[in-house]
């Protein structure tokens, strides 16, 4: 097996050209953000280039490899050590396997420190961070947890409403335990906490803005709608979606046989987003809520916490990414009401969702950016810098058979209005005008309602 080889079977590692014994945590911090994450490999005796330098000891360094592990880690990850021989240069493949008893800490000079994989990196582990590993050590998550918060203080209208909508039954209340929402003594999960209608957990809560231009600073008018939303996380998917559309456009156009309808943006991809932004953020991110932010060009969803397994989606194919739910039990409320599914990224269906439009192109592709601290959705809006499709003029029907269609509403009612005429015939009232004009035969006899159309044949 080549070098190449050996780094492309790594998802994650980390090359040392030596083994610095003198400064474990130079590479010790590596071993505790694989544990920490999602396993890796540390590779010893390969330069940053990748070209085999060897190891002058590789037995001695492998040893003394597994006491610094040994010692300076707590509690110990379990690792595996082998000898690569690339040419005859000597190397060691230092595997670390991803821990059940996080957080895995490093220990020296003083200090305890445990540190997670970013990317290419291992950093130190913020606050919010070692919290979410000391519940994954305790094989539990945030939205399990039992708040201080008592079921008998709380309403759960929209959840009743919704499970109604979806499945045709009444929720009974003895369900609020089986799905995780309660426990026995009558105490809310955070989960039942982000559902009830008051949801008393503050930083759920939902921002929506419509700015004026491509940014937010956009001229004398920065933002040209904004709202801002609290309550069951039920309430603000139904709340958002509503933003949305309220400041979105639908452009068409009439062919000869139906309407083909172009809007700036698709209801399925958005929907998705938000319920991604709501189902998967860090609730252990204080101070932070998800973030509709519409501009002239496009659409961002944002919510805090960046990829729970801590890689960045840049870096990523996002059709490849599988479903990984930091929040297991507030994801599975939301599959039993219909949100969101048990199965499946929903990257591909935000992307597929645009893929289907009329006017779509792959500079419209919805995009994904994420850093270690939150995670955003970027839909380019459709009809943004295209060039405008008529809305008054039906495409694909011939101007004269719009004519006929005029002079047989007239004969129909010759009181007939232009808006009238305009609605029945789906275009403007201004190209009905405009049409009326260009006719010799038609003339309007009389004034206001009181007047009539005359057809001269």
């Amino acid at each position: 097996m080549e070098i190449k080889d050996l780094i492309g079977e790594a998802t994650e590692y980390d090359k040392k050209q030596q083994l610095e014994v003198k400064k474990p945590k130079s590479w010790c911090k590596s071993v505790s953000a694989f544990a920490n994450t999602l396993g890796g490999s540390l590779i010893f005796g390969i330069s940053d280039s990748g070209e085999a330098l060897g190891l002058d000891d590789a037995e001695g360094d492998a040893e003394r490899i597994s006491e610094t592990i040994k010692s300076r880690l707590d509690p110990v990850p379990e690792f595996k050590l082998q000898f690569h021989n690339e040419k005859g240069k000597m190397l060691i493949v230092l595997d670390i396997f991803k821990g059940e008893d996080t957080p895995y800490y490093y220990s020296g000079d003083g200090v305890l420190e445990a540190y997670v994989r970013m990317g290419n990196e291992s950093v130190k582990a913020t606050s919010t961070e070692l919290k979410r590993l000391v519940m994954r050590g305790k094989n539990t998550s945030y939205d399990s947890q039992i708040s201080a918060y008592r079921v008998d203080d709380f309403a759960f209208s929209k959840l009743r409403e919704r499970y109604k909508k979806w499945t045709g039954n009444s929720f009974d209340d003895k369900e609020l335990v089986s799905f995780g929402l309660a426990d026995e003594r009558g105490y809310l999960t955070n989960t039942g906490a982000l559902i009830a209608d008051e949801c008393p957990i503050r930083c759920s809560r939902l921002f929506c803005t419509r700015w004026n231009g491509l940014n937010k600073s956009g001229g004398t008018i920065d933002a040209l709608d904004d709202a801002e939303y609290e309550g069951s996380i039920i309430s603000l998917i139904e709340n958002g979606e509503n933003f949305i559309k309220r400041n979105s456009k639908m452009m068409w156009r009439k062919t000869a046989n139906s309407r083909e309808e172009m809007p700036e943006f698709v209801e399925r991809s958005y929907h998705e987003a938000l319920i991604n932004g709501l189902g998967h953020r860090d609730y252990l991110i204080n101070g932070s809520e998800v973030h509709i932010d519409i501009y002239d060009d496009r659409m961002e969803i944002y919510s805090p916490g960046g990829m729970p397994d801590g890689s960045i989606i840049q870096d990523r194919d996002p059709l490849t990414v599988p479903s990984t739910r930091r929040n297991p039990v507030l994801a599975d409320v939301l599959n039993r009401l219909g949100y969101m599914e048990r199965k499946g990224s929903g990257f591909g269906k935000i992307i597929s969702g645009y893929e289907f439009q009329k006017n779509y192109t792959e500079s419209k592709k919805p995009t994904f950016r994420s850093d270690r601290y939150q995670f955003t959705v970027i839909m380019p809006n459709l009809n943004y810098g295209t060039q405008d499709v008529p809305q008054d003029v039906p495409q694909g029907v011939p101007q004269d058979n719009l004519d006929v269609q005029i002079l047989k509403l007239m004969r129909e009612n010759n009181k007939i209005s232009t808006d009238s005429m305009a609605m029945l015939l789906g275009v403007s009232s201004k190209t009905i005008k405009r049409r009326i004009k260009e006719m010799d035969n038609v003339h309007y006899i009389g004034s206001g309602y009181s007047g009539h159309w005359e057809i001269i044949d």
